[in-house]
């Protein structure tokens, strides 16, 4: 059934006329019929009773109630895209765990204030997890570490995190080798990039296997870590909020070990909803996107797109 068809059932239902029908639509009443026709032929029921004053039979008001609906949701769905409405729907966000805690809060509020119907899903995990989750299509957008390598990503840069080493103990220098031989790190299961940091910086120091405990979430790790299970690698602003609440210290690290950016990468801009568009210019306002910085919006161009590799961020 074309929708055409059915706009024109509706009219001739609601007018009960052919001719008038014709008219509302701007039509020939010829074009009425023959499309009139087409629908009790494709449905193999007689729809009007054409016996003076056009009127609906049962099948009839059985499609109409049909139609009605068929129309009311078209019709809305094209003012979704349209953005001739408030922005309604869902939108599915992924994140690492210390993005979520300390990165996005005002982020999120500062959308949910501008559109309240939108239905937000936020869903964390490690980089691996969240890159795969976007390539398959469950996520509308995620923030995740390092620049992703994927042909078909919208991707800029949103933080720099400098990570640092911590402990239940004051750490004036980085532990001996020795120490780092029998000593337990925690960190966020495989595929996290931080857990990735912690086997780079190991294997500078020689250390070329370590006992690493998998946390699945960041309030459990820092408790752990103050209670003297082991040492971790996190953000330092994620250490320095949670300094109040947890007995940890902090130790910087060298440069090539620290330094790791967050990027927000989302699939081609041709494919987002008003929602989606409307998130990425709440993020892109609430970062100050410089001048410089805002040329990294423009969607990356890769040769490849294999997801075998995405264990490596």
């Amino acid at each position: 059934m074309q929708l055409k068809s059915l706009r024109i059932f509706l009219a001739v239902a609601e007018t009960g006329s052919f001719v008038a029908a014709a008219e509302r639509l701007h039509t020939v009443q010829s074009n009425v019929t023959a499309h009139i026709k087409k629908l009790e032929a494709e449905l193999g029921a007689q729809l009007i009773d054409r016996n003076g004053r056009a009127r609906l039979t049962s099948a009839g008001h059985a499609l109409s109630e049909y139609a009605d609906r068929i129309q009311r949701n078209h019709d809305e769905a094209v003012a979704f895209f349209r953005g001739s409405q408030s922005l309604s729907g869902e939108l599915r966000i992924g994140a690492m765990e210390t993005t979520t805690a300390f990165r996005l809060p005002g982020i999120l509020a500062s959308f949910h204030g501008k559109n309240p119907e939108v239905d937000l899903k936020l869903t964390t995990g490690p980089t691996a997890d969240l890159v795969r989750g976007l390539v398959e299509g469950r996520f509308d957008c995620v923030f995740v570490a390092g620049k992703v390598d994927h042909r078909r990503f919208h991707l800029y840069k949103a933080f720099t995190e400098e990570l640092v080493l911590i402990s239940s103990r004051p750490l004036e220098k980085m532990p001996s080798k020795e120490t780092l031989l029998t000593a337990t790190f925690l960190a966020f299961r495989q595929g996290c990039s931080y857990r990735h940091s912690i086997e780079l910086l190991l294997a500078s120091c020689g250390v070329s296997a370590v006992r690493i405990i998998d946390f699945g979430t960041l309030d459990a790790m820092l408790g752990c870590v103050a209670a003297g299970m082991g040492y971790a690698v996190l953000p330092k602003s994620t250490v320095d909020a949670q300094k109040s609440r947890f007995n940890i210290y902090s130790l910087d690290l060298p440069e090539r070990y620290a330094i790791v950016d967050t990027y927000f990468a989302a699939a081609q801009q041709n494919t987002w909803t008003p929602a989606m568009a409307s998130f990425s210019e709440t993020v892109c306002d609430a970062l100050v996107i410089t001048d410089a910085l805002a040329k990294e919006r423009l969607p990356i161009t890769i040769a490849h797109s294999d997801t075998a590799q995405l264990g490596n961020f």
